[in-house]
């Protein structure tokens, strides 16, 4: 698994659990080991414009999803074929006050949102109740998963 991970917001961030856990994410969605991943971390003036110019909508956002192969997920026999997964880019600054707000730390808040941008990478979408409801239970699944990986590794 290709993984590259670069932060350029000026925030230490545990980049090595962004790693750990997108590379469990990806064998939990059963994607292939040859795929690759980028995540950029970037300040809220980056994230916003960035959001301006390919959402249209004002202000910083807490991550955005840049498919590029248009993987979708695999099973335990037929894994995701190698390829460009795509980007993932993060804005801490949005995920602290995310965090603050739901009563967790800001690592958390990352990994949930590293976790909900693979899951658009792979395909996933929230518009629909039905959507929101299989993307945010696999979700939870991955970061329950990851977590007991975590405590027990």
């Amino acid at each position: 698994m290709s993984i590259e991970i670069n932060n350029e917001s000026a925030v230490p961030v545990d980049e090595a659990a962004l790693q750990r856990l997108a590379a469990y994410a990806l064998d939990a969605m059963h994607v292939h080991p040859d795929a690759e991943l980028a995540i950029v971390l970037v300040d809220e003036a980056a994230m916003e414009q960035l959001h301006v110019q390919w959402m249209d909508e004002p202000g910083p956002t807490d991550v955005l999803s840049f498919p590029m192969d248009e993987l979708r997920p695999g099973t335990e026999d037929v894994p995701t074929p190698a390829g460009l997964l795509g980007d993932i880019v993060l804005c801490p600054q949005v995920a602290q006050a995310q965090a603050e707000t739901a009563g967790h730390s800001t690592q958390e808040e990352l990994l949930l949102l590293t976790t909900h941008g693979i899951l658009h990478l792979l395909g996933f979408d929230h518009a629909e109740p039905d959507e929101e409801k299989e993307m945010f239970g696999i979700q939870r699944d991955i970061l329950v998963g990851f977590t007991m990986h975590e405590r027990r590794s």
